[in-house]
């Protein structure tokens, strides 16, 4: 099977030794790509500063080629959908929608660097400031390091190159070894739109050579990471000088008053949970509702998951594929099975079914269980009741995790409550916490991050101010 090259300082590059990458349905080997080392990392990074400092790509146009991106990409949504569902596992439809999305990352980048610029400093408000005029101008910040993760294959990758693009700061990509091919096709419809040759490199290979090269390597100036928190924090102790954006993990909770639309809630929990097998940072996991109308909810809740779709991603009418890996599936399998072991009820689910572990829902499960301490990333959800909405606003904040939430209510004081004691980064009303526009500021607080995503916020990150002081 030939080797499908990536772009290292401008160039097509192979290598020798490969690494497989297969289906997660079929598992087969759906093509191969180079196994890249230290070597092929200095390459990109040296490559990288050069463009940076050869500062031939102004403003406009890097504006111009986020443009001409978006819009190459939305007439090949089928082409990209294809792509992120063989190589991932993610149906057909949801993979439609997050190419579909990714257009939409594309274009409010091209938006940032259209109007990237600073701001005028009130000199003359002080009597130390008398006679000068001075103004702080955004400067890209420098080359960046990107490592991106297997569960958005092409939108999170674009939420990592479009901002760095719109900032002006070269990028050294590390996409992950399961779900390279979505984020090798990107660059090259970038490099199609205009995108200078040597402005991007994609590096392929393991995390702990490849990732951790990239990452302790002197020339990149940021690391954007997304993935567990785990590995996030792990970085930034091994490189505490650099600038880190953090994109982390969560165990994202949804409390439901007793006021609230159980059947609507329901089947938004059907997706919310369920969507790609639960391989979300936001997945809804923590299910927290009043204990007046718990069983009515649970059974509501049973009855959407169980008319669930599961199968052949390739498949139209599948809603569920399979986790990445059958690792993965053996991990949250046996983590269901303790849940249920310390007390919980198995409500529907936690069987493996021609290697696709079954939407599950678990019903009061001891708070301290991996399925409710932790980030499950997988197809389950775990039920809960509380008496009081200052109890549920506990229980929600209980985790090391805060990346968002959901409060389904009628009640705009709980609403405004919940706005103010829930610690997430974000808070969701009368919607699930799995709710994600491209254009907000989108990240978490506690082990869940640093940062905030969505172009605007990204591209902040990725400028620093630089101020200049003009005398009369």
């Amino acid at each position: 099977m030939r080797q499908q090259p990536v772009r290292i300082a401008g160039q097509m590059v192979t290598m020798e030794n490969s690494i497989e990458v297969r289906n997660p349905y079929s598992q087969e080997v759906i093509g191969t790509i180079p196994a890249c080392g230290q070597a092929e990392v200095d390459l990109a990074c040296e490559a990288a500063a050069g463009e940076l400092a050869g500062d031939a790509f102004p403003q406009h146009a890097r504006a111009r080629v986020l443009e001409v991106a978006a819009e190459l990409l939305r007439s090949r949504i089928e082409d990209f959908a294809l792509i992120i569902a063989k190589e991932a596992g993610k149906p057909l439809k949801t993979a439609r929608g997050e190419a579909t999305r990714t257009v939409d990352t594309l274009v409010f980048s091209a938006v940032e660097a259209r109007k990237l610029g600073g701001e005028l400093v009130p000199m003359a408000g002080s009597a130390t400031g008398a006679g000068k005029l001075a103004f702080a101008m955004r400067v890209p910040r420098g080359v960046v390091a990107a490592i991106s993760p297997f569960n958005f294959p092409l939108n999170l990758v674009a939420h990592k190159l479009g901002p760095a693009i719109a900032a002006g700061c070269p990028v050294v990509l590390k996409p992950a070894s399961a779900t390279p091919f979505s984020a090798i096709k990107l660059v090259e419809l970038l490099v199609e739109a205009g995108l200078p040759a040597g402005w991007i490199s994609v590096v392929t290979g393991s995390g702990k050579e490849v990732g951790a090269r990239l990452v302790e390597h002197p020339i990149p100036k940021l690391v954007s990471f997304t993935g567990s928190p785990e590995v996030g924090w792990d970085l930034v102790a091994k490189s505490p000088k650099k600038k880190f954006s953090l994109e982390l993990g969560s165990n994202a909770p949804l409390i439901i008053e007793p006021d609230a639309d159980l059947e609507l809630v329901s089947q938004k929990a059907k997706l919310a949970g369920f969507s790609h097998a639960g391989q979300s940072c936001i997945s809804t996991q923590r299910i927290l509702v009043h204990s007046s109308v718990q069983d009515r909810f649970v059974s509501q809740l049973k009855t959407a998951v169980e008319s669930l779709v599961v199968g052949d991603p390739l498949d139209e009418s599948t809603d569920m594929g399979p986790l990445i890996s059958r690792a993965e599936t053996e991990r949250v399998r046996s983590w269901i099975e303790a849940a249920v072991a310390a007390g919980g009820e198995l409500v529907t689910g936690g069987k493996v079914t021609n290697g696709i572990l079954m939407p599950t829902v678990v019903n009061n499960a001891p708070s301290h269980v991996d399925l409710c301490a932790r980030e499950a990333f997988g197809p389950v959800v775990v039920v809960n009741s509380y008496d009081s909405f200052e109890q549920a606003i506990e229980m929600a904040n209980e985790s090391s995790l805060g990346l968002q939430v959901g409060v389904f209510t009628q009640n705009l004081s709980k609403a405004l409550l919940a706005a103010r004691r829930l610690e997430f980064g974000g808070i969701v009303v009368n919607d699930v916490p799995t709710y994600r526009a491209d254009q907000m500021p989108y990240g978490g607080v506690k082990e869940s991050g640093n940062t905030r995503e969505g172009p605007a916020y990204a591209v902040a990150e990725m400028t620093e101010l630089r101020l200049v002081i003009l005398q009369e």
